[in-house]
């Protein structure tokens, strides 16, 4: 069985691993290996650290570390790669039900009683590609053109765009337009997001 992940990344670039995965009878399975697991609503964390105490059970749970504007301001936060899903490697036959039955676990991803394997390359890959922690971190650096929204101070909520980058400084300088009249203001790089919804429309 061939199925595309594509991942996309708070960078905006996209990522597509193809999962060559072979299919397994519990009954018929008597070796290790990976299998994708469905954790309860926003449980990856917590599924993940409850089958790392299980004897015989290894887990990738690939996340992302990223800035997102809240009601409070801009805030650091940490999300699933794959919201849902995480990843474990164990003998499906003999751990079948004690993995199925972690806290945090909804189930084993099965399709009519067959439970498709990910190959070790595939898991090397995604670990290579978010780090030992498991955690990407993903600072966004405004580039001269970008779109943008200003998240913090006087001007938060204003769409802008990036006329230039002062990476010595930490600081950005933007052209908006406020009080019906454009204008140009010196900002804190942290006060201002990449504009999704303005990237979405293009």
């Amino acid at each position: 069985m061939e199925v595309n992940v594509e991942m996309y990344s708070r960078e905006s670039i996209s990522h597509t691993y193809r999962l060559e995965s072979t299919q397994r009878d519990p009954a018929d399975s008597s070796e290790s290996a990976w299998y994708c697991l469905q954790a309860k609503h926003k449980h990856e964390h917590i599924a993940a650290a409850h089958l790392r105490k299980l004897k015989g059970v290894s887990v990738f749970c690939p996340r992302l570390r990223f800035r997102r504007q809240t009601r409070t301001g801009v805030a650091w936060v940490t999300e699933a790669l794959f919201p849902g899903y995480l990843f474990a490697n164990f003998d499906l036959g003999r751990m079948q039900r004690v993995v199925s039955y972690a806290h945090g676990v909804r189930s084993i991803v099965s399709f009519a009683n067959r439970y498709p394997t990910i190959d070790d390359v595939t898991v090397a890959q995604l670990s290579q590609h978010v780090g030992e922690r498991e955690i990407k971190v993903i600072d966004y650096e405004p580039l001269r053109g970008d779109n943008v929204k200003v998240a913090e101070g006087a001007f938060a909520g204003l769409d802008a765009i990036v006329t230039q980058s002062l990476p010595a400084r930490d600081r950005v300088r933007v052209l908006m337009e406020f009080l019906g009249r454009k204008i140009e203001a010196e900002l804190e790089r942290s006060a201002v997001l990449r504009n999704e919804a303005r990237r979405e429309n293009n």
